[in-house]
C-alpha cells in the first residue's frame, strides 16, 4: 500500500499530529510526500519518499502517481483560507483523483476515516 501525504504550511501541525496519532497504522505503509511536507513526516519517525515541493511540481508528481494507479489514497491537509500560488496544481490533483477513483482526504476527520477503513480492510 502506498499513501501520498501533502500539507499546506498552515496545516502541517495538524498533519504531524495526525501522523503521530496513527503511527502504528502507518509504519508498515509506503509513504510519499511533497518535499517540505516530507521533512515534517520524517520528523515523526516515519519513512517517506520525498518528491518535489508542491509549488514546484510535487503536487503534479502525486497526481501522476494517482493517474498511474500507484497510490491507494491521498491525504491532503489543505488550508482552504490561505492563498496558494499553485492552486491550479491542487485543483488538477483533486480532479485526477476523482477521474481515477483514488480516495482523497482534505481534512483530518476524513483522513482518519480513510486510514481506519483501509486498516480494517488489511486486517481482514
Amino acid at each position: 500500500m502506498k499513501i501520498a501525504i501533502i500539507a499546506h504550511d498552515g496545516k502541517k501541525p495538524e498533519m504531524v499530529s495526525f501522523l503521530n496519532k496513527n503511527k502504528d497504522k502507518l509504519k508498515e505503509i509506503e509513504l510519499v510526500a511533497t518535499g517540505t511536507t516530507g521533512k515534517y513526516v520524517e520528523n515523526t519517525g516515519l519513512n517517506v519518499e520525498k518528491l518535489l515541493s508542491g509549488p514546484i511540481g510535487g503536487d503534479a508528481q502525486i497526481a501522476a502517481l494517482s493517474a498511474e494507479k500507484k497510490l491507494e489514497m491521498v491525504l491532503f491537509f489543505r488550508d482552504p483560507l490561505g492563498k496558494h500560488p499553485h492552486e491550479p496544481d491542487v485543483q488538477m490533483l483533486m480532479r485526477i483523483c476523482d477521474v481515477h477513483n483514488i480516495p482523497i482526504a482534505t481534512n483530518p476527520a476524513t483522513a482518519q476515516l480513510l486510514i481506519d477503513a483501509f486498516w480494517r480492510k488489511q486486517m481482514d
